[in-house]
C-alpha cells in the first residue's frame, strides 16, 4: 500500500541551520484566494525568510488558459527557474504564509517538472516566526542564472479526459480537498459560474483535517487513518482534486509523506469540471 522511504518535509530548525548553504534555494510560495484583499508579493517584501525568492503561482503558469494557475509549459517553467537562479542540483525548500497551503502546490509543480530534491517547510512562515527565527524584508539579492532542465512527470498529473475515464472504470480513487459544504453542494463556490457538487464517485477529505493546529502535517498514522475514514482505498492510485489545484496538492503531499507512490493531482479541478455543463456531478 505505502512504503515511506523519505520525508518531503523540512523542519524549521534544520532550515535555520542551513540558511547559508550555497545549494539551498528557499521559495516563498504564498498565495491568497482572489477577493481576500491580500497581496502575497507585498507581504513577501514586508517579511520573508532570509534569502527566499518569491514564486508567483499565477504568473508561473499557463497564462493562456482560462483556468486559474494551470501548470506552465515545461519550457516556460525552465525559463523562469533559470532567471530566478534555480538550477539542476539545487536543494529547494518551499514555504508559505499559512503553514502548509500553497507551498504544496509549488512542491507538486516542481515534482511534475522532474525535480525530486524539493521539500515543504513544515509549519511554514507562521512556525518560523513563532520560533523567533531570522526574517528579512525587501527585494531578494540577485542570483546568477543557472541551467534548469524540465522533465515532465506525467504520472503526477491528470486532465479532464483522464477524469472522465476514471469515473467510468474506477481504476483510481478520487479525493476532493474542498470543505464538506462545497463538496456536498450545500455551499456555493467562491468562483462565479461554477456549479455546486463534486465529481461522481469522489471521496471528501478537507485538506485542513490533515494539519495540526500549529499548521504542521499530522503523523503518518493519522494521515492513513483520515484517508481510511474518508473511504479511500490506499491500495489503489489516488487522484486529488479541489477548487483550482491548490489544496489538492496538500493531499498529494500528505500521500507522498506516507509513501503512497501513485498519487496525482487533477490540474483543472473544480474550476474546470464545475464550469462544464456537459460533465456529470453529484451532490449530497
Amino acid at each position: 500500500m505505502t512504503e515511506r522511504s523519505k520525508s518531503w518535509l523540512t523542519e524549521t530548525d534544520a532550515l535555520a541551520a542551513e540558511l547559508d548553504a550555497p545549494d539551498i534555494v528557499i521559495i516563498d510560495a504564498s498565495w491568497h484566494m482572489p477577493g481576500d484583499g491580500k497581496n502575497a508579493r507585498a507581504e513577501y517584501l514586508d517579511e520573508h525568510i532570509p534569502g527566499a525568492i518569491f514564486f508567483d503561482i499565477d504568473e508561473i503558469a499557463d497564462t493562456k488558459s482560462k483556468l486559474p494557475h494551470m501548470l506552465p509549459p515545461p519550457e516556460k517553467f525552465s525559463s523562469r527557474m533559470r532567471g530566478m537562479g534555480i538550477g539542476d542540483g539545487s536543494r529547494i525548500v518551499v514555504y508559505d504564509s499559512a503553514g502548509i497551503y500553497s507551498a504544496a502546490r509549488v512542491w507538486w509543480t516542481f515534482r511534475v517538472m522532474g525535480v525530486e530534491d524539493v521539500t515543504v517547510l513544515n509549519g511554514g512562515l507562521p512556525k518560523w516566526k513563532r520560533e523567533g527565527l531570522k526574517l528579512e524584508s525587501g527585494e531578494p539579492r540577485l542570483r546568477s542564472a543557472r541551467h534548469f532542465t524540465s522533465r515532465r512527470n506525467a504520472d503526477l498529473v491528470r486532465d479532464v479526459s483522464d477524469m472522465k475515464a476514471l469515473i467510468k472504470d474506477g481504476s483510481a480513487e478520487i479525493v476532493d480537498a474542498r470543505s464538506g459544504e462545497r463538496f456536498s453542494g450545500r455551499a456555493q463556490e467562491p468562483r462565479a459560474g461554477l456549479r455546486s457538487g463534486h465529481i461522481p464517485g469522489a471521496h471528501n477529505l478537507p485538506y485542513a483535517r490533515l494539519l495540526r493546529q500549529d499548521g504542521t502535517l499530522k503523523s503518518a498514522a493519522q494521515i492513513e487513518a483520515l484517508f481510511s475514514e474518508a473511504g479511500v482505498d490506499l491500495s489503489k492510485p489516488v487522484v486529488a482534486s479541489c477548487g483550482s489545484g491548490i489544496t489538492a496538492s496538500v493531499l498529494a503531499l500528505a500521500l507522498a509523506e506516507i509513501g503512497h507512490r501513485r498519487a496525482a493531482v487533477y490540474d483543472g479541478s473544480w474550476s474546470e469540471w464545475g464550469a462544464d455543463q456537459s460533465l456529470p456531478i453529484e451532490t449530497g
